[in-house]
């Protein structure tokens, strides 16, 4: 078999393998998109409880996306529903952490809390490192490699097939830049997956709680803690979770008293 015709089996490959898989990335759920659509108009309407209904009704089948967490979360706050505003940004904050807006309304929301939590002392590498890894949501991310990968694989077979040395030489460097920055992009993606993974946290829904020095209820009080107010989760103990604020403080609180995020 000649080289030509092994390009040209190759390519063929490629597309069936590119058309068999093109309905993966072309799917959709009308009936989700319905009801997505009734929310987001009695959303306009003013109508934020039943909004607020229709968007739960979705994540309680499963669905799950920046634009409806974002929306759930305007719903509920619209609605008075602080508690439940913050936990839906949080959840659009998770999927796309860069997005100005869900930053803009999260802090916003927070300022409704009766809890004015001051956070640590972060070192500034570890700042930066956050911000960077945050910088761009999971989605865009694999998306990105996957192309940065696929271009680079593209411009490696035409550096093994150009004739010219000037074209040759500009396909391999390319093909090289192209997979380091598809390697940089799953290195990114895989950090802040990891990140989210590493860090359970969740938001206070009890209107008032005592945070206790032990899993037990005849511990001591440390602190209260009011809806709202989000917390780190460190462990669990028979319905209990050990909990930490942004200052550090640390206490046990019931497991009924949070959502997690």
């Amino acid at each position: 078999m000649t080289l030509k015709m092994r390009f040209k089996r190759s390519l063929r490959i490629l597309l069936f393998f590119g058309w068999f898989s093109l309905p993966l990335f072309c799917f959709g759920d009308s009936e989700a998109d319905n009801l997505f659509s009734q929310a987001n108009a009695l959303y306009g309407k003013g109508q934020y409880s039943a909004a607020t209904k229709d968007y739960k009704k979705l994540m309680d089948d499963g669905y799950a996306s920046v634009a409806l967490y974002f929306n759930a979360g305007n719903a509920s706050y619209k609605n008075g529903d602080i508690a439940s505003a913050i936990l839906y940004y949080e959840k659009a904050h998770k999927l796309s952490p860069g997005d100005d807006d869900i930053n803009f309304n999260l802090k916003y929301a927070n300022l409704k809390t009766a809890d004015k939590v001051d956070a640590a002392p972060e070192f500034f590498l570890s700042r930066w490192w956050k911000g960077l890894i945050l910088s761009v949501p999971l989605s865009t991310l694999s998306v990105l490699s996957i192309i940065f990968v696929l271009t680079g694989a593209a411009a490696l077979t035409l550096y093994f097939f150009a004739e010219v040395v000037i074209l040759k030489k500009t396909a391999f460097y390319f093909a090289i830049a192209l997979f380091f920055l598809g390697v940089f992009a799953i290195f990114i993606a895989g950090s802040q997956a990891s990140y989210f993974d590493n860090h359970r946290q969740a938001i206070v829904f009890t209107s008032s709680v005592n945070v206790k020095s032990g899993p037990v209820e005849r511990s001591g009080t440390l602190f209260v803690l009011h809806d709202g107010t989000k917390v780190d989760v460190l462990d669990n103990s028979g319905g209990w979770v050990k909990i930490r604020l942004a200052n550090g403080s640390e206490g046990w609180i019931q497991q009924s008293d949070i959502k997690e995020i």
